[in-house]
């Protein structure tokens, strides 16, 4: 692979401008596709095998045309002190409003007057009218939205007030501009790093334009391929993530490879034939980790899956062509000014010991200390993973200044939590011979199992199927709610023994419990799944088995205490203000695997980028100790580096008003800020140091069987020695430079 990358780098550096074309006018076309895109996105989800999605099939099926996945809005009034919404003018203002709506759109499938549906509190302070629509909440037009906004706004002048609930008002999620401190974060680091604004301009403007290319592209195909809101935003963020630290590995290991007097296309291709088979390797475990979440079953995880692993692939070209072509365009200027009047004074570095080889010296002198207090201390990080509650969020984690958040409240307020999150339960009486005593039978168990109020059954035009809906006392993503379904669906059995009426429970709280079950039980099985492939991927690049085992350990140590941190902050609480967290709860269903899938490529990227160089330097005669300290030489400042930007970008998304969002950058950013600094700069080389000899044995059947990837690029460096020898320029020949060929 090395070999087929250096070839692939000299030519990109030898056809720049033609490359450079290319990747220009797939960006011209990204972006006529992305500002032609429709605005309108999917965000609904179906779950394929639960209850819930078999009731509103069924719902469908037996009564068409009424919507039941349709969107749903919540006109919310309440009277100013001392009034009552039923005094006269304030009732008469709310039935004029539900004129105003049965009129106010054809995309209207129900509008109930809360005088006639018994919608009113009991105190007389709040009522609500609840909108049901023909069509999914992002199919709605904006005139639809419009006319629901302009609904309340008279009654807002007579003193009520009025407040907006439900999906209908449901928008494309937005993250302000708090990534882009993320990115300039970025950029500043890269400018330290490097030394030089040129290079770290370069790193910074291939990463975006892959962003742009990936992002339009997924835009430009959201309705055709009916991806969520989110999907996007995303890609964004990993896209820009990854796209800057695949540039910074080509262009670091660029500057070394010129440092060492290399003429530049030489260069070029020495860089992308070593820290390119880094990044191919690196990006290659990111993409199967998100593609492999098609294994959940779950289509809109699947899609976000697909999306964001085709952003990593656009992100892992770029680093391969775009950016060796961009160094051919930017000659000598990548490396710092005084690395620059060195090579005009022809002077080596000195060659003082940096921050890296001080600590891998320190590391070295205690590895069981360092080893125990990394593992103690990300342990008790991971307690409260424990505790770990998965659902989704609703409006009650919205911000407290949204319309949503606000009726949310009010409806809490003036009816019980349980308002915001009723249960619709189906009951097909197709199979049973006295279907009314079925459904007479449920509501009876539904009852006596302790709700708010169980509404009258409504049955369909044949009569063989009931729906009833059910207001249980908690707020929808709590965990009584979600008891309260469980038990519905356990008497449904008994009742379908004894009458042959089936029992099903769905709408959107009951959706969100199955989803959040199935992600639960998927978690193990992809974390086995993720984890073995790290083994195996790992075992192929080192051909070592303790070395492998040891990565895939530490991953799952810094992923299990990302989640601990999560749960502190998004579910207990802790520290909660500080990022934003107004409402705590469940945490989102899809986040720990997503995570996982994620932070499984990048923990690869960092164990690579290190470990590769430490192997090399042992197997060119290196004790295992020095050659702990070789690694961390040439490696410690770019992950560093690579792991500041990660953090810096995933931050910024926590700035974002939407739940998932937030919590997401979250997560993200401190597992990458426990497996970069604690897993890989610490417990890694105090175990290897532990080890040994030992940690670079292999069995020799295993040796002859496993196939050569060439990672490190060996068979590149003994092919450059045995045909060029010293005609490559100055520094070729020499048996250290030869020795430095494959430090990734």
């Amino acid at each position: 692979m090395a070999t087929f990358l250096y070839k692939l780098g000299r030519l990109t550096f030898r056809r720049r401008r033609f490359v450079a074309l290319i990747w220009v006018a797939l960006l011209a076309v990204a972006g006529v596709g992305f500002a032609t895109a429709s605005t309108d996105t999917s965000n609904s989800f179906s779950i394929p095998g639960t209850e819930a999605q078999r009731a509103f099939d069924l719902l469908e099926q037996r009564n068409p045309g009424t919507s039941a996945d349709g969107a749903t809005a919540r006109v919310v009034f309440k009277a100013p002190d001392g009034d009552k919404v039923t005094d006269p003018a304030n009732k008469s203002e709310i039935s004029g409003i539900v004129k105003e709506l049965e009129s106010g759109s054809e995309q209207i499938a129900s509008v109930d007057d809360p005088f006639l549906k018994q919608a009113v509190s009991q105190d007389g302070s709040t009522a609500y009218i609840s909108v049901g629509y023909e069509v999914s909440s992002m199919e709605l037009t904006e005139e639809t939205r419009e006319a629901l906004k302009d609904a309340g706004k008279d009654a807002q002048s007579s003193g009520m007030k009025v407040e907006i609930g439900g999906d209908a008002l449901q928008l494309m999620p937005h993250t302000g501009t708090a990534e882009v401190i993320g990115v300039a974060i970025a950029a500043v680091v890269l400018v330290i790093t490097f030394g030089s604004l040129v290079a770290a301009g370069l790193s910074l403007l291939t990463a975006l334009i892959g962003v742009a290319i990936g992002v339009g592209t997924i835009t430009a195909l959201a309705d055709v391929l009916d991806l969520g809101s989110t999907t996007a935003i995303l890609a964004t963020m990993i896209g820009i993530a990854v796209g800057i630290d695949y540039a910074l590995f080509i262009v670091s290991r660029y500057r070394a490879e010129l440092a060492e007097g290399r003429e530049r296309e030489e260069a070029a291709g020495r860089a992308v034939g070593t820290a390119g088979s880094a990044v191919v390797f690196a990006g290659l475990t990111v993409v199967i980790a998100l593609a492999g979440l098609s294994v959940v079953n779950i289509p809109m995880l699947t899609k976000m899956g697909l999306a964001a692993a085709g952003a990593v692939a656009v992100a892992v070209l770029i680093a391969l062509t775009l950016v060796p072509a961009a160094l051919g365009f930017a000659g000598r200027r990548v490396m710092g000014r005084k690395a620059r009047k060195a090579a005009e004074a022809e002077k080596s570095p000195e060659a003082k010991p940096n921050m890296g080889t001080r600590w891998a010296r320190f590391v070295l002198r205690k590895p069981v200390w360092v080893m125990l207090v990394g593992v103690l201390g990300l342990g008790v990080i991971a307690v409260p993973a424990a505790s770990l509650e998965m659902g989704l969020p609703d409006d009650g984690a919205q911000s407290e200044s949204t319309t949503q958040r606000q009726a949310y409240d009010m409806l809490s307020d003036g009816f019980g939590p349980g308002f915001n999150g009723p249960l619709m339960t189906v009951v097909d009486t197709k199979s049973s011979s006295d279907g009314k005593a079925a459904v007479a039978r449920v509501s009876e168990e539904i009852e006596s199992i302790g709700v708010v109020a169980v509404a009258p059954a409504t049955f369909n035009k044949a009569g063989d199927t009931a729906t009833i809906v059910v207001i249980p006392k908690d707020r929808p993503s709590s965990a009584a709610t979600e008891e309260v379904v469980h038990s519905i669906r356990d008497a449904g059995q008994d009742i379908k023994a004894d009458t042959g009426a089936e029992v099903l429970v769905t709408g959107a709280t009951a959706m969100n419990i199955d989803f959040s079950q199935k992600m639960n039980d998927a978690l193990l099985p992809y974390l086995a799944l993720v984890v073995g492939l790290a083994f195996l991927l790992l075992m192929l690049v080192f051909r070592s088995i303790l070395v492998p085992l040891k990565a895939a350990l530490g991953f799952l140590l810094s992923v299990v205490a990302a989640l601990g941190a999560v749960v502190a902050v998004f579910q207990w609480g802790w520290l909660g203000s500080l990022f934003g967290v107004e409402q705590t709860g469940p945490i989102m269903s899809m986040m720990p695997i997503f995570m996982v899938g994620v932070v499984f490529g990048l923990a690869m990227d960092y164990e690579v980028f290190l470990v590769t160089r430490m192997r090399e330097a042992y197997v060119h005669g290196e004790s295992p100790g020095q050659a702990i300290v070789t690694g961390f030489k040439h490696g410690a400042r770019v992950v560093t580096a690579a792991a500041v930007i990660m953090i810096a970008v995933f931050s910024g998304f926590i700035g974002s008003g939407e739940q998932m969002i937030k919590m997401i950058g979250f997560s993200l950013a401190v597992a990458v800020l426990f497996d970069a600094f604690v897993v890989r700069m610490a417990i890694v080389p105090a175990v290897l140091a532990l080890l040994g000899k030992r940690a670079w044995w292999l069995p020799r059947w295993l040796d002859r069987v496993l196939p050569d990837v060439d990672v490190e690029g060996e068979k590149l460096q003994k092919r450059l020695t045995d045909e060029t020898g010293s005609e490559q320029g100055p520094g070729d020949g020499g048996g250290e430079g030869e020795r430095e060929l494959a430090r990734v």
